[in-house]
């Protein structure tokens, strides 16, 4: 990603719990509602490369299950993630990496909030309004190199 200098040079590694989420023959039946949970939201955003380390954020324990929060009744969605570090300069462009997966993902109905689980970040404040500001996002989006990262860390998001 030739990000050379890195912040957190040894991170925490965590073992990977596989939990398959079961197909159904209902997943392929266009006339059954089939309404979003937080399991489909997580499996889009657990497998994401950090940008800083060959490792997804699930490994880093930067997302998980139970920081996931979906009402599919009023087409909601809030991601909350934990930086590795609480002075992560990567919280920022971590957060945009799972906008942009879910922006390419779920309906246009849903509105997306993320945000840095609270406590977590020294300017969890500054990140969550970035993260959240519709013309930031479309500028970030706009920078060609920023844009090229951002892809490159979800291409391991399948």
């Amino acid at each position: 990603m030739n990000i050379t200098q890195k912040i957190n040079d040894a991170p925490l590694v965590y073992e990977v719990v596989a939990k398959a989420r079961g197909v159904q023959l209902s997943d392929f039946d266009d006339g059954i509602d089939d309404p979003i949970d937080s399991e489909e939201v997580y499996e889009l955003i657990r497998n994401i490369n950090d940008p800083e380390h060959p490792l997804t954020l699930e490994q880093l324990h930067v997302t998980n299950r139970e920081h996931i929060y979906v009402d599919d009744g009023s087409n909601r969605v809030l991601i909350e993630f934990t930086p590795t570090i609480p002075h992560c300069s990567m919280a920022t462009l971590i957060g945009l990496c799972i906008r942009v997966r879910l922006l390419r993902s779920l309906p246009e109905r849903f509105k997306v909030d993320i945000k840095i689980r609270e406590g977590t970040h020294q300017s969890e404040t500054q990140v969550n309004k970035q993260l959240n500001d519709r013309e930031r996002v479309a500028a970030a989006l706009e920078n060609t190199y920023l844009l090229d990262v951002v892809n490159q860390c979800l291409a391991t998001a399948v």
